[in-house]
C-alpha cells in the first residue's frame, strides 16, 4: 500500500495563533471567548463608570461648596436685616426678618429647580 501524506489534522483543529497573532475565528476556545467577554465588559462599563465618578465628585464638590456659600449669603442678610432694620430686630415683628430670609430662600431654591431641564440631564458626550 502506498503512504498517504499526513494530514494538517493538528495544524487544522490547534486554535493557536495564526501569523499575524490573532486566533483562527472558527477554532476560538472557550477560555480565549471568555477572556473577550471579560475585555469587552471592562472597556464597556469600568471607562464610563470611572467619567460618572469623576461627574458625580465634582458635582458634589460644587453643591456642597455652593451651599456653603448660600447658607453664609443667607445668614449675612438675617444679621443685616436684624441690625439695619431696628423695628425687626424688637418687639413683635422679631420673627419678620426670619420670614423675608426664608421668602428669599424659596424663591432661590424654586429658580434652581425651574432651570434644571430634562434635556441636559441626559445629554450624551461626544
Amino acid at each position: 500500500m502506498a503512504e498517504q501524506p499526513q494530514s494538517s489534522t493538528t495544524e487544522s483543529t490547534h486554535a493557536g495563533p495564526n501569523h499575524t497573532g490573532r486566533a483562527d475565528k472558527e477554532h476560538v476556545s472557550i477560555g480565549e471567548l471568555v477572556e473577550y467577554v471579560k475585555t469587552y465588559a471592562r472597556q464597556e462599563t469600568l471607562g464610563p463608570l470611572r467619567g460618572a465618578g469623576r461627574w458625580l465628585a465634582l458635582g458634589t464638590a460644587a453643591a456642597v461648596v455652593l451651599g456653603l456659600g448660600l447658607t453664609l449669603l443667607m445668614l449675612g442678610l438675617l444679621r443685616l436685616l436684624q441690625t439695619e432694620w431696628e423695628r425687626s430686630a424688637t418687639g413683635r415683628l422679631s420673627w419678620l426678618s426670619y420670614l423675608i430670609v426664608l421668602v428669599v430662600v424659596a424663591a432661590l431654591l424654586l429658580i434652581t429647580v425651574t432651570r434644571i431641564s430634562k434635556k441636559s440631564l441626559n445629554k450624551e458626550s461626544n
